[in-house]
């Protein structure tokens, strides 16, 4: 046969797996497209906070004013936003809630598909694996 047949042992544990290509010891593991999303976002938010921000004096304390993931999304709680699933749908509507898996209640919820309304709900739940990304929406 010309599947590479690889086994790796744990104490306690024996597996063996078999793959059409054989593995690569230097491939960097990969982040999730949601993952990165998040970041990207984040990262653009603070550009643009700094950007706004006045000017400091060097070697000032550091700032305080610093926002994570976790300060966007109390922010954005009980406020209109987008939320981008893994397909490509948008869900636009009041953020009631989620939890720590990104699992979304949502309020007032419109169903965009390529950019096009096909459904109005009054209340959605979102699984958080299916979720690219949130995003504020402008009033």
């Amino acid at each position: 046969s010309t599947d590479h047949i690889h086994s790796a042992t744990i104490p306690g544990i024996s597996t063996t797996a078999t793959d059409p290509q054989p593995p690569t010891a230097n491939q960097p593991p990969r982040l999730p497209p949601s993952f990165v999303q998040l970041v990207r976002t984040m990262s653009s938010a603070r550009e643009t906070d700094a950007a706004k921000a006045p000017e400091k004096e060097s070697g000032s304390a550091p700032e305080q004013n610093k926002r994570s993931p976790s300060d966007f999304l109390k922010a954005v709680l009980g406020r209109p936003v987008n939320v981008r699933l893994n397909s490509g749908t948008d869900y636009r509507g009041v953020l009631a809630c989620l939890d720590g898996y990104m699992n979304i209640a949502m309020e007032q919820t419109e169903e965009y598909v390529d950019g096009q309304l096909k459904s109005k709900y009054g209340d959605c739940f979102i699984r958080g694996n299916n979720v690219l990304y949130i995003s504020s929406q402008r009033r």
